[in-house]
């Protein structure tokens, strides 16, 4: 790809070579308090990342190797509560040096956006959206091709402007090594779309298509998954750093219907998620929608994604774990062992207790615990029946079901996601 606004090096067609090497990358602190203050007080993005080699991939990596050790040491979730607010101003600063950063090392070329085309579609390719586990997220916006040429390898050019029929997210991985993990999320979402229910569809985003793309800096194949686009979104995660103290136990009960509603989809369909962490749970807060996303570390189970069906046969490990919420993760993640239905119910449990405030009743808490005990088939697997069983514990609690308006501060980063 050519010309890529605001992509990684994965995924950028680097063509020139700079006058000089130039500064290597500062020394990287390691710190919160200096590295709040090393993002915030810095010049500009080769202030940040420097000029670490005599080729643009040189550069890249160098800047990358720093971008990951400040975005790790800043993130408002890995700080102390009363640090969160200049933490989060120094991570959605450097994002945007980051960005800048790749623009002027790739040679963007102004009032022009990079195109891939495919047997479907043609995609112009605009800004970064959001940087996933393993991927980039780009904002694309698309057409039909019609009659495209034979093949399913994505090729790259440079649009001009022009109107646009959709719009969409360009998912690529950083590293080839990563294919595996794109491919399980193609096949997981096409799964879902062929054998799941329409009525929950909603819950999972639409993948419009998925399809190999060449790498115009070393050739390397990348495989890239293109997903529908969802709006007014934030994650578990995010409404957790700005509600520090957590939510009202009432608030958390619609999430974790909605919750359990994806996973029994999903279940029903023969594929177990396998990374339900707040980073992947997004909710809408005015609408009470919920979308569980990013499905790379997905497998397929066989008919009802339970483990213990009529001619199933024991699936893969999660093939990875997000590591900022490992501690999240049941035993049989760690020890390599076939996920099923349960494993996802652990994992979505631990998302609803990461929100509960600390005044959450006592039934809810004896709940939450029977869905993480340690042992895997000691655990709920059907996550219709345990969402039954929740509408019968908050109805005692709380009464008949009604609508509950969210209200959570404006997050800092105001972006929407996949």
């Amino acid at each position: 790809m050519t010309n890529t606004t605001g992509m990684t090096a994965g995924a950028t067609g680097m063509t020139h070579t700079p006058d000089a090497p130039g500064p290597v990358p500062p020394p990287v602190p390691t710190t919160i308090d200096e590295a709040v203050e090393f993002i915030l007080r810095a010049s500009g993005p080769v202030a940040l990342f420097g000029r670490g080699g005599d080729t643009p991939e040189a550069c890249l990596r160098a800047g990358r190797r720093a971008y990951r050790t400040l975005a790790r040491t800043v993130h408002p979730d890995a700080v102390p509560a009363d640090r969160r607010p200049d933490a989060q101003a120094a991570f959605t600063r450097l994002g945007h040096l980051w960005e800048r950063y790749q623009r002027e090392i790739a040679g963007e070329t102004v009032g022009r956006r990079a195109v891939v085309t495919t047997r479907k579609h043609i995609y112009s390719v605009g800004k970064v959206h959001a940087r996933g586990d393993i991927a980039t997220l780009s904002e694309v916006t698309y057409a039909g091709t019609g009659d495209a040429g034979a093949g399913g390898t994505g090729g790259a050019g440079v649009a001009g402007s022009g109107a646009a029929e959709a719009g969409a997210l360009l998912k690529i991985p950083r590293s080839v090594a990563d294919n595996d993990l794109m491919e399980r999320e193609a096949t997981a979402l096409r799964r879902l779309a062929r054998e799941g229910e329409d009525r929950f569809a909603a819950y999972v985003p639409r993948l419009v298509e998925t399809f190999r793309h060449r790498d115009g800096v070393g050739g390397g194949l990348r495989r890239a998954n293109v997903i529908e686009r969802v709006h007014g979104f934030r994650s578990l995660a995010e409404v957790r750093a700005v509600c520090p103290d957590g939510l009202d136990t009432r608030d958390v009960a619609w999430m974790w219907r909605r919750l359990l509603a994806a996973l029994g989809y999903a279940h029903r369909a023969g594929i177990v998620h396998g990374a339900v962490v707040p980073d992947h749970v997004l909710i809408h807060p005015h609408d009470h929608g919920l979308v569980l996303v990013d499905w790379c570390y997905s497998v397929v189970t066989g008919t009802d994604g339970s483990g213990g069906a009529a001619g199933h046969v024991p699936a893969m490990h999660v093939p990875a774990v997000v590591d900022r919420f490992v501690d999240m993760y049941p035993p049989e993640v760690a020890a390599r062992r076939s996920p099923d239905a349960a494993t996802d119910i652990y994992l979505a449990t631990m998302c609803m207790t990461y929100l509960l405030r600390d005044d959450a009743p006592r039934p809810i808490l004896r709940f939450a615990r029977g869905c993480t005990l340690p042992g895997q088939s000691r655990r709920p697997h059907d996550a219709w029946r345990l969402l039954g069983e929740l509408d019968e514990l908050l109805e005692r609690l709380y009464g008949p079901r009604r609508f509950r308006p969210l209200r959570i501060p404006t997050p800092y980063n105001t972006d929407e996601h996949p």
